[in-house]
């Protein structure tokens, strides 16, 4: 595995946890973290160990946004918010299309693009110490990292739109009473409850659960025939996979499936 500068990867029985841990300060985005995200995404969505990805944080910030110490001020920085969000939708769309479950774990400030961060993954769980932030319009820019995309997807258009206009913080509570997080946990229990989770999902029926999420996430832009026809396409692969025949042969002998991932 390929050593990091900006994040780490630890693996422990299927589970890949991902760490962002940036050189810029607050967890600021750079780009060369944007690039090692791609790098992380694409490597573990092509390894057959990974059954799991956590994505998670080091310190009090999940995300405070783009690093604005690398930007002017002036017209030379569109450039520079062109690549550095071309770089991180790869990293988001490589996570998001991965044949494995992501959880996202956040128990400290997520804001701007680490706002954006927190939306993409199938779970969220969030401590106690959690803040989200939309935060964009603060410096006059709009939202990217998928935060348009997915934000109505969770919350409804309505919803999406005064969180993005009033732009205030959100607290777990409320996060979770919207439907961007999934849990919300003390702090103290926030690490234990992470890996819980995660092992629970790695233990699961790894491909049945990468094609079930897509098919959830495509639904929206298909026409009911093309859905269906996607789940026929969907199931009837899944029947070729060893842990089909692990819980077929289960369910005849009354037992509990043991998966593997494949």
């Amino acid at each position: 595995m390929v050593a990091y500068d900006n994040l780490s990867i630890d693996h422990d029985d299927g589970v890949a946890t991902v760490t962002l841990e940036s050189t810029a300060g607050r967890n600021a985005l750079t780009l060369e973290m944007a690039n090692e995200l791609v790098s992380a995404a694409t490597t573990l969505g092509e390894d057959p160990d990974t059954r799991c990805i956590v994505l998670t944080h080091a310190g009090d910030f999940f995300g405070s946004g783009a690093d604005l110490g690398a930007l002017s001020g002036d017209e030379s920085d569109a450039a520079h918010i062109r690549e550095l969000a071309g770089r991180a939708h790869e990293a988001i769309v490589q996570f998001h299309r991965t044949k494995t479950p992501v959880v996202g774990g956040v128990n400290g400030i997520a804001a701007g693009i680490g706002f954006s961060l927190t939306l993409f993954p199938d779970l969220l769980v969030l401590g106690e110490d959690a803040t989200l932030k939309f935060a964009y319009p603060g410096i006059g820019l709009t939202g990217d990292g998928g935060a348009t995309f997915f934000l109505p997807r969770l919350v409804g258009l309505r919803a999406a739109k005064e969180l993005v206009l009033k732009d205030d913080p959100i607290s777990p509570t409320e996060a979770h009473e919207l439907g961007l997080a999934n849990e919300v946990v003390p702090s103290d229990e926030f690490d234990d409850r992470l890996a819980e989770l995660a092992a629970e999902l790695a233990a699961g029926p790894t491909a049945a659960f990468g094609t079930t999420t897509r098919l959830l996430t495509d639904s929206y832009e298909r026409s009911l025939e093309q859905q269906l026809a996607a789940e026929t396409d969907g199931i009837a692969d899944a029947t070729r996979t060893e842990d089909y025949e692990r819980g077929l042969d289960a369910f005849f002998d009354d037992g509990e499936p043991e998966f593997v991932g494949r």
